[in-house]
């Protein structure tokens, strides 16, 4: 099951010891495609600057909830290192961040979170002491700069097919695991009235954001006779035991097959 990118927003976020917020936007790295950092809106709390939390940190996503556990203390959180809105995301910055948290770098190693292949969940707490860089192992990263953007800015960009434009991007599908976006979602057509497409991240060939657009590896009519996204839940009826009734169905909501 995937997640809509787009369905997080507005979710809430709850620290260990009380909420801190609601999820505005997430950075994805455009060279692995996954999802760095969830970007909190803390109200009137940490209003100085944007809060950044790492997959780490995160607990299930669990959208039938509507609250997306933080297993960090408020306190935690509010002595991270700052960052500015208006400044981007450097790798000084993330080297930074990760060694307060006592993390591993995500760029060192072969996995897509380093070290660790596919899931970036830790199942032990992090490290709070002072710690120094991890070791590196590994291909470092082409650029010493992260290649961070937000989904936000992202959606709305033009697709760009081999033989021209069609649509526009609406929305992200990413693995609730390991926090890869495998699937863009494509509006073709008119803006209100158009339908919606899945295209695999693996086609994308580059994101121009100087150009605000998305170009791909695929032709108009490709794009056009991909599979189309349906965002309406689907019910999931439990199996009873034999001689029992079933229970009353639950509902997967923000996911798609």
């Amino acid at each position: 099951m995937l997640q809509s990118i787009k369905k997080l927003y507005g979710q809430k976020l709850a620290a260990l010891d009380g909420e801190i917020g609601q999820v505005k936007d997430v950075y994805f790295d455009d060279h692995s495609r996954a999802v760095r950092y969830v970007i909190a809106d803390t109200g009137t709390w940490l209003t100085s600057r944007q809060v950044l939390l790492s997959p780490r940190a995160l607990g299930d996503l669990r959208p039938d909830e509507k609250v997306l556990s933080v297993k960090l203390t408020r306190k935690q959180i509010e002595d991270c290192p700052p960052i500015e809105w208006h400044k981007p995301v450097s790798r000084q910055y993330e080297e930074e961040y990760h060694r307060h948290y006592g993390w591993p770098y995500y760029w060192e190693g072969d996995g897509l979170w380093g070290g660790m292949r596919g899931f970036p969940i830790l199942e032990t707490p992090p490290n709070f002491s002072p710690a120094g860089p991890p070791a590196a192992f590994g291909p470092k990263a082409e650029r010493p700069d992260a290649h961070l953007h937000s989904a936000q800015a992202v959606t709305g960009y033009h697709l760009q097919a081999t033989d021209g434009i069609t649509g526009h991007v609406c929305d992200f599908l990413m693995d609730p695991k390991s926090w890869a976006i495998t699937q863009l979602v494509i509006k073709i057509g008119h803006r209100f009235t158009g339908k919606e497409v899945q295209l695999p991240m693996g086609q994308v060939e580059r994101i121009s954001y100087k150009e605000s657009t998305v170009f791909v590896k695929l032709t108009r009519e490709a794009v056009e006779k991909s599979p189309a996204y349906d965002p309406v839940p689907v019910p999931v009826v439990p199996i009873a035991p034999p001689g029992q009734a079933p229970r009353n169905p639950t509902v997967t909501i923000n996911q798609t097959p």
